[in-house]
């Protein structure tokens, strides 16, 4: 994700192994002070009796790690870089729809309650960036942004540009997804206006995917080079990453929409049987209502 490249170096063997120590080091960084949060400030903030962290806080951030080095480090990041868009269009596929919502579901409430509610400028501005309509804005406007030719040209040639990139839609993405999972419940949409929200996402996403499924030339030069890597020319590479960004992403954020709306449903469902059964009154409540009231009080005889 966060590589510098030499741009479009093209070298005798486009899968020879390329150490990025940079990758290293962030990835290295990023669990040494999620280690030092559990361990250090956790136990001060959270109840006694409470765990820091939960086992599924910690396989979601196993797992989003895991993917954010995957996706940061060789081979992904130099086909990416130097040789194929459509592994570029892969690459940020993980960056902004998968390594946000894992890292997200793996924070601990505590942890973001320090971050947002300390009372700081930082936490206010948080807060502010993190407002759906506003985090939707910031988001699909750098998406944008990214399918520029200017910008594509220059992330293949200068690394720390191709660095800030990929930070940008990293950090957009954690705020476009803070008000679907977010730790703070209080900051989420409700369930029908999440749907709507993804559904958002998904059509505005298929703008640029469709100009480059349905281009019939290069869209991007920098990426017209005589490498063949895995049998695809230019024009092929770049359909095929519309199609990535189309097909893998909208598919993707429907299936989020569809587990929502059947899980939503079906708690509603759960919740009118339950309210059914409780209203419904059977020859026991009638009986045991009558022996609690006692006996009927006899009519006088009027003479």
């Amino acid at each position: 994700m966060l590589a510098h490249g030499a741009g479009l170096t093209q070298r005798a063997n486009p899968w020879a192994f390329e150490a990025h120590p940079e990758v290293w080091l962030l990835v290295g960084g990023i669990v040494a002070l999620s280690l030092y949060a559990v361990r250090r400030i956790g136990p001060l903030v959270v109840a006694p009796g409470r765990p820091v962290v939960t086992v599924a806080q910690k396989r979601a951030f196993i797992a989003g790690i895991g993917l954010l080095w995957f996706a940061a480090d060789w081979p992904v990041h130099d086909l990416a870089e130097n040789y194929l868009y459509s592994v570029h269009m892969f690459q940020h596929l993980i960056i902004a729809f998968i390594v946000p919502p894992l890292l997200l579901l793996a924070m601990p409430e505590w942890l973001a309650r320090l971050l947002f509610f300390e009372g700081g400028l930082s936490s206010k501005v948080l807060r502010f960036l993190t407002k759906p309509v506003v985090a939707a804005l910031l988001f699909n406007a750098f998406q944008l942004l990214t399918h520029w030719d200017g910008v594509v040209k220059l992330s293949t040639e200068n690394g720390p540009f191709h660095y800030s990139i990929h930070l940008g839609v990293f950090f957009t993405a954690l705020l476009m997804w803070f008000a679907v999972l977010g730790p703070l419940k209080e900051l989420h949409l409700s369930e029908p206006a999440k749907m709507l929200y993804l559904f958002a996402m998904s059509i505005i996403s298929t703008v640029p995917a469709g100009w480059l499924a349905m281009a019939d030339k290069v869209v991007y030069p920098s990426y017209e080079n005589d490498a063949r890597v895995l049998g695809l020319s230019p024009t092929t590479d770049q359909q095929l990453a519309g199609a990535i960004m189309k097909v893998l992403s909208g598919f993707y954020l429907w299936t989020l929409i569809a587990i929502r709306f059947f899980r939503f449903t079906g708690g509603r469902r759960d919740a009118d049987i339950a309210a059914r059964q409780a209203r419904r009154l059977t020859y026991e409540d009638v009986e045991r209502a009558f022996d609690e009231s006692g006996p009927a009080p006899r009519e006088q005889q009027t003479h």
